[in-house]
């Protein structure tokens, strides 16, 4: 990953966990932000069936060379066995 800013989504089972999360990563300093969209539609397949559930996405604002250490910090909290940890370049802003 660069060296610049980046975008970093992230799916919880709902915005408590979600909000836990990402204010570990704010006052770890592993993020700026965190801001939190309660109510999101996943489908998705897991372990061969297919999922259809509601989901909170957490939109975290970060460095990038922070990005290895953010999501190990995530990994560490999540209740998922494989959270959706996905990072974005920021290309202006």
């Amino acid at each position: 990953m660069g060296n610049g800013h980046i975008i970093v989504f992230m799916t919880a089972p709902n915005s408590e966990e979600g909000a836990a999360i990402g204010k570990k990563a704010v006052e770890e300093r592993l993020a700026a932000c965190c801001s939190i969209i309660p109510k999101v539609r996943s489908i998705y397949a897991w372990k061969g069936k297919v999922r259809d559930e509601e989901e909170a996405l957490c939109v975290f604002k970060t460095r990038a060379g922070l990005f290895d250490a953010l999501k190990e910090r995530i990994k560490g909290l999540h209740s998922y066995e494989v959270p959706e940890i996905i990072a974005v370049e920021i290309s202006a802003g």
